[in-house]
């Protein structure tokens, strides 16, 4: 699984870079052999002027299903990591889980119509 780490309109330190890695390798773990790639983008909505604009969108792009994408606005960048992180687990669950049911729907008999 590759992970790109981008921070727009701050400095991205080795801290915040290492909990982003640690919280999606927590959420993703379990589907890590069905996730080719992890892009997140940090950024600061508003700037100096504050208020709900920690902004941490992820794209998950799986191996053979396609891309999960999702977006989280927060007052605090930690927490927006950790929401998105803990949605992009759900996204993937939920997204791999419909595929494999429909790949491997179980064998349902054909209808018998009873004698009217």
């Amino acid at each position: 699984m590759r992970l790109r780490i981008q921070g727009r309109g701050f400095c991205l330190t080795d801290g915040l870079r290492a909990h982003v890695e640690r919280r999606l390798a927590f959420a993703l773990g379990r589907r890590r052999g069905q996730v080719r790639s992890v892009t997140v983008l940090l950024d600061d909505v508003n700037g100096p002027r504050g208020g709900v604009d920690k902004r941490c969108r992820i794209v998950v792009q799986l191996s053979a299903s396609g891309d999960v994408r999702l977006e989280q606005l927060d007052p605090s960048l930690y927490t927006s990591i950790d929401r998105a992180a803990d949605r992009a687990r759900r996204a993937v669950a939920r997204k791999l889980g419909r595929r494999r049911r429909v790949s491997h729907a179980p064998w349902a008999p054909e209808r018998q119509l009873l004698p009217s």
